[in-house]
């Protein structure tokens, strides 16, 4: 099978359209907020806590988010859509979560001001990280499902 097909082919039931629903949806919200409030979540958030070149990432995440959540919203090449919204995730756990773990800022990333800090802290100001990340994991490994526009191509090259 060829590279085309293996990205296509999904054995996911349809159920698995839930999952496309909750994580592109609040991918997409969340891109387009990096351009509607540039200094809460955009780029101003984004030198606050210390990512490089805040002017040109914060809108760079905002276009992959709202591109690959609206990829997985229709099932199309999910799962290499779903490949930079995992890179997304695990960046905002290592730059935004982990310095609440430690209570101090590392390799750059600045501490963000919480009530607390420690792993229950992180581990309440990452729930929506965790979910996004394992989401996105479990449409690279499962596939679209067959309510996709991937499923109805594997099918149509299969024929």
């Amino acid at each position: 099978m060829k590279l085309y097909g293996k990205l296509l082919k999904t054995d996911g039931p349809p159920i698995v359209i839930l999952v496309r629903l909750f994580v592109g949806t609040i991918f997409i919200s969340e891109g387009l907020q990096k351009f509607l409030y540039t200094m809460e979540l955009g780029a101003g958030r984004f030198a606050k806590i210390g990512i490089p070149y805040p002017n040109v990432m914060a809108p760079f995440v905002g276009v992959v988010e709202v591109t690959c959540g609206a990829l997985l919203l229709l099932g199309l090449f999910t799962r290499l859509a779903a490949v930079p919204l995992i890179i997304t995730m695990l960046v905002a756990i290592i730059s935004t979560k982990i310095p609440i773990l430690l209570g101090y800022g590392f390799w750059g990333f600045r501490l963000g001001a919480v009530p607390s800090y420690g792993f229950w802290s992180m581990a309440h100001e990452m729930r929506t990280d965790w979910a996004l990340l394992l989401g996105s994991t479990f449409l690279l490994i499962i596939g679209a499902g067959k309510w996709s526009v991937d499923a109805c191509l594997a099918s149509k090259k299969g024929a």
